[in-house]
């Protein structure tokens, strides 16, 4: 991962994924039920991606070995939230290996001890029971995590408001107009505390 990209992708971050959503396009928002275990937590990074079997993890353990610094982790878990195939463990193994994150389509355990390291997890659910180590995945293939499809490499941007997607190529006009919806947003708080009705400043009309 270049420096740019890395400046990019803290931009990203920065800006948070409801204005990367609205200012690239309003498209590939994931499905809003996989959440932030904790709401503070800020994530944007590119994906190496698992396609793992419900119910099982030894796949997301092969995957780990794919990963670089800054990389998230995207586990198509088929939705799954009977079982949590990941837990402190591997979020201690992630944190090593410098990861930016975790999001996954199914469940995790170990929920506070996750919260407590610091390391981003957004997650359908959180699960007690445990999984089983036997059924084959696949690691670095399209995936449809929150009913987004998303390839390896793609960027994902998450905060308490949510997870987006943006396609490799498309990160710097991302950035770009992000900041400038950032402004404008910025602006009209401006203008608000001066007196202005938002129905003014959308240009709506007074019924």
């Amino acid at each position: 991962m270049t420096t740019s990209t890395d400046t990019l992708l803290t931009e990203l971050a920065a800006l948070g994924a409801a204005t990367v959503y609205e200012a690239n396009g309003q498209r590939d928002a994931l499905d809003p039920a996989i959440k932030p275990l904790d709401p503070t937590s800020r994530i944007a990074g590119r994906a190496v991606t698992v396609d793992l079997e419900p119910g099982d993890n030894w796949f997301i353990h092969v995957a780990m070995l794919e990963t670089r610094p800054g990389d998230i982790l995207v586990v198509d878990a088929k939705g799954y939230t009977q079982a949590g195939p990941w837990g402190d463990v591997l979020t201690l193994a992630a944190q090593q290996r410098g990861l930016a994150g975790l999001v996954i389509d199914g469940a995790v355990r170990d929920s506070q001890e996750i919260i407590e390291s610091g390391f981003p997890v957004f997650t359908r659910g959180v699960c007690i029971r445990k999984t089983t180590k036997v059924q084959r995945g696949r690691v670095n293939v399209p995936v449809t995590v929150g009913g987004v499809l998303i390839r390896p490499g793609d960027i994902l941007v998450g905060d308490a408001d949510g997870l987006v997607r943006v396609e490799e190529q498309d990160a710097a006009n991302a950035v770009s107009s992000s900041s400038q919806r950032a402004q404008k947003e910025n602006r009209m708080r401006e203008e608000i505390l001066a007196g202005a009705s938002t129905l003014d400043l959308l240009g709506l009309p007074r019924p």
